[in-house]
């Protein structure tokens, strides 16, 4: 019998939440890289963004997730109507998403689409990978910012036209501009390069599931 690999444990987050919109329906928060969305199975990954909320929101359900090391903002639902509206709003996306993140190397193309079918890699959780017979549609639009030279980067601003899991790592990856500090996709270099995943969730617009007004949250790049 094979001897079972140690669990992951995800290291402590001593970042604090910042709630920078409440209503009676709903939170827009700015979630810090290094933190779980929903708590995992062994214990010892309890602390996650539910986790920290339902402490003072008992209600409190995520709309979305963001990857244990991107930052940014997310939507909290505050009741299941408000939930399943805005869950609707992302599967017609209707919710628009921007992120920032810094790419190894310079971009080529200062603008650009990155059309590569995903899928689970079912031999490698948590992976994902490219596969053009079974993948699913993912859609990336990328714009270059800003070319650094030390590190040597760009910065780039990314509008996901799909949601996949790990979509703008795996995109970055086929770029040949993984993301810096992406312990998943990136090469060694890339990932040695920065100490935490350089990608932040900076823009997220959406239609108030209550109102109806367009809500535009913004929440700049710490990096």
């Amino acid at each position: 019998m094979q001897p079972q690999a140690d669990p992951f444990i995800v290291p402590l987050c001593d970042e604090q939440l910042e709630i920078l919109y409440r209503d009676e329906h709903l939170l827009l928060i700015n979630k810090p890289g290094g933190l779980l969305s929903l708590s995992g199975k062994h214990p010892l990954n309890k602390d996650s963004v539910h986790w920290r909320l339902v402490q003072d929101f008992p209600t409190a359900t995520l709309a979305h997730r963001l990857d244990f090391g991107t930052s940014g903002l997310m939507i909290v639902a505050l009741n299941k109507q408000v939930n399943g509206e805005l869950t609707r709003q992302f599967q017609l996306r209707g919710v628009v998403k921007s992120y920032v993140a810094l790419l190894q190397g310079h971009v080529a193309e200062s603008e650009g689409v990155v059309d590569i079918p995903i899928i689970k890699d079912q031999a490698n959780f948590p992976l994902q990978k490219v596969c053009y017979t079974t993948g699913k549609v993912a859609q990336s639009h990328y714009r270059v910012l800003e070319y650094l030279e030390e590190p040597n980067a760009t910065r780039v601003v990314f509008t996901p036209l799909t949601g996949r899991t790990h979509q703008l790592r795996i995109h970055s990856r086929e770029l040949g501009h993984p993301i810096l500090g992406c312990d998943l996709y990136a090469n060694d270099a890339a990932f040695a390069m920065a100490p935490r995943l350089m990608l932040h969730a900076e823009g997220l617009e959406f239609d108030h599931p209550v109102s109806g007004e367009r809500i535009k949250g913004f929440c700049p790049c710490p990096f």
